[in-house]
């Protein structure tokens, strides 16, 4: 059961969204997941393809920055900057913001096309190479799916499972492979690639609400 200060986050998504309260179950236990991640100073990793990579950056431009609340650094945090350097540090505590780890697996072109260039059938095997590097027990994956088969998802989701990362799938209607895989899988009501892609933003900002007000309101 949420606290009634991350309910509302819910709540106002489902009233703005009516045909996501069939997912609102779902959204909830996705959220517990990285609630749980975050606690043990884990981090999350995310991977889709076409408008389903932007989603992935667009997600950590909003945990690792403010999205609504400011994240002041902690009075200790501060501290410590200035007693490194007065001018600086007074800069950076005055302006450094909390950061929730979040890496999406699309942004490392040296790494990426190496591996393409270097290894058979490499692109399909990108994010699950990012997967096995920087994997480690605790950490989330976050799957992005329209259908819910893309090839290199589910080649990096058997990575994470296998490293004792916890898989959250988001896809549509029908789900696919990575809802029966993913051990949260939130399958927007919706069949045509761009309307599952227009509800996904909302579902993703719900989420990113919910862990902004758990770890810095």
């Amino acid at each position: 059961m949420l606290n009634e200060n991350l309910q509302k986050h819910i709540d106002l998504l489902t009233e703005r969204y009516p045909v996501l309260k069939s997912v609102a179950g779902d959204i909830e236990k996705a959220y517990l997941v990285l609630e749980e991640c975050y606690l043990n100073d884990k981090k999350l990793l995310i991977a889709g393809n076409g408008g389903s990579c932007a989603d992935s950056e667009h997600i950590v431009g909003e945990l690792m920055k403010g999205f609504k609340l400011s994240r002041a650094c902690s009075k200790e945090f501060a501290d410590k900057l200035v007693s490194i350097d007065g001018v600086r540090g007074a800069e950076l505590a005055a302006r450094l913001q909390g950061g929730l780890p979040a890496i999406a697996l699309d942004g490392h072109q040296g790494l990426n096309t190496a591996f393409i260039n270097d290894v058979e059938n490499g692109g399909l095997l990108m994010y699950a190479q990012q997967i096995n590097g920087f994997g480690r027990e605790g950490d989330v994956f976050l799957g992005i799916s329209t259908s819910g088969n893309s090839k290199n998802v589910m080649y990096a989701t058997v990575v994470a499972k296998a490293k004792g990362l916890k898989v959250i799938g988001l896809t549509g209607a029908k789900g696919g492979e990575l809802a029966k895989t993913a051990d949260v899988a939130i399958k927007v009501p919706e069949t045509e690639t761009y309307m599952i892609q227009e509800l996904h933003l909302p579902v993703y900002h719900c989420l990113c609400l919910m862990l902004e007000e758990r770890f810095f309101g």
